[in-house]
């Protein structure tokens, strides 16, 4: 039972309840630690995300499955000029309603004996003497607690990372916007990513078990809502008809009098029950990776709100787990200050060389997209391609993406 009482003090008081908060809750507490958690989000909010989870994340921890999702053991990759490639996947990686994911980390949490708090928003006041607590107020209710410990764990746009850790600028950060849409009446309902044209970035559709989520990830300082959405309608719309018909292209563009007609039946559909939704994503240079601390005097911060999210594909639910299990580790040990050196010899060298990498990714390679000669080598070498299929499933990393690239290019097409 949870007392929600101003007087009650607890060892650790986490403010999030996503994938991070909620994993770092339930570690702690079966630590025997004294936990809040507090779950700021409305119940019929699910968190604006792809829900995609990486078959890294699946062997690492594979209670994950025990939540419904979608597996994916292939997957439709486009180059911004539209050509396309099937990928197979050895490994499969699965694909979550987030509303479904992040509610079975909570209830793990609950269930291990970590007191979930539902508050809205919170006020959190600092410590003014060393031996005194952080305190944590609702907003909505004027409620109070106290804690020795201050997790923050409260995404993208926590303003105790901000308050902690400093602003990020818009170029550290990333958008991602998009739709959650009804499965097809017919027809296969493939996985497909899409590297964008003109623009650094891709499109996603991801099916579930009961609906599609379509999106954009970009970079925030690049920018154009109107433009991007537009280029959003026309990947949707392409997507439907080609459940239909496997020769319609990718992007939605009707050159007659009958397609125009179909697209805008599609369309008028569409219109009238897609659910919007839009997210930030820290994409950290590697300056700033460098720089920036996630941990303090009786504070740490965990998953986005630290910053730690692939700065090449937005992919951040991974970092989020293993930074919460690697903090709970420095916590029990009784060195919670560990935790910063911990994550820099886990997962630093990876989000770092994702910063150097995340221009070229999206920039030109020999007069043309890289992200096109990329897709292009793949469907001509098969090295190449298994090399891209592991990049897809998280088991390919950047630090060693040149020297597999480079030895497996010398394979037999």
């Amino acid at each position: 039972m949870c007392a929600l009482i101003n007087s009650c003090l607890y060892d650790v008081v986490v403010v999030g309840a996503g994938p991070a908060g909620s994993f770092a809750a339930e570690r702690l507490t079966r630590g025997g630690v004294k936990v809040a958690l507090f779950d700021g989000r409305p119940a019929d909010e699910p968190k604006a995300c792809g829900g995609g989870v990486t078959s890294k994340a699946l062997k690492a921890w594979p209670h994950l499955l025990e939540a419904a999702a979608r597996t994916v053991n292939e997957v439709e990759m486009y180059s911004p000029a539209g050509r396309g490639i099937r990928l197979k996947l050895k490994e499969p990686f699965a694909i979550y309603s987030r509303r479904a994911f992040d509610s079975h980390l909570r209830e793990r949490a609950r269930n291990a004996g970590a007191c979930v708090i539902s508050a809205g928003r919170v006020s959190v006041s600092a410590p003014k003497q060393n031996n005194e607590c952080w305190t944590i107020k609702s907003t909505n209710t004027g409620e109070q607690w106290k804690c020795r410990m201050l997790v923050a764990a409260d995404g993208a746009n926590s303003a105790i990372a901000r308050r902690l850790a400093g602003a990020l600028t818009n170029s550290e950060m990333e958008v991602a916007f998009g739709y959650r849409t009804p499965l097809p009446s017919s027809g296969d309902v493939a996985t497909v990513v899409a590297f964008l044209p003109r623009w650094a970035g891709y499109a996603w559709a991801f099916p579930r078990l009961d609906h599609i989520s379509f999106g954009i990830a970009t970079a925030q300082d690049d920018f154009d809502h109107h433009s991007l959405n537009c280029l959003l309608w026309d990947f949707m719309i392409g997507y439907y008809l080609k459940r239909e018909d496997a020769t319609s292209p990718l992007w939605s563009a009707a050159s007659n009098a009958r397609d125009k007609a179909r697209e805008k039946d599609v369309e008028e559909k569409l219109r009238a029950t897609a659910d919007r939704y839009a997210a930030r994503i820290p994409g950290l240079s590697p300056e700033t990776l460098d720089q920036r601390r996630t941990t303090g005097d009786g504070w740490a911060l965990l998953g986005d709100a630290a910053g730690f999210a692939d700065p090449v594909t937005g992919e951040g639910i991974y970092y989020a787990l293993r930074s919460a299990e690697l903090f709970a580790e420095a916590y029990l040990s009784g060195r919670p200050m560990d935790f910063e050196k911990m994550w820099r010899a886990d997962f630093g060298r990876e989000l770092r060389r994702a910063g150097q990498m995340r221009r070229r990714f999206y920039g030109s390679f020999h007069g043309a997209p890289f992200t096109d000669r990329l897709v292009d080598f793949a469907r001509l070498h098969g090295g190449i391609r298994r090399t891209l299929c592991e990049l897809v499933v998280g088991d390919q990393g950047y630090v060693n993406l040149k020297r597999t690239l480079v030895r497996r290019a010398a394979w037999p097409f």
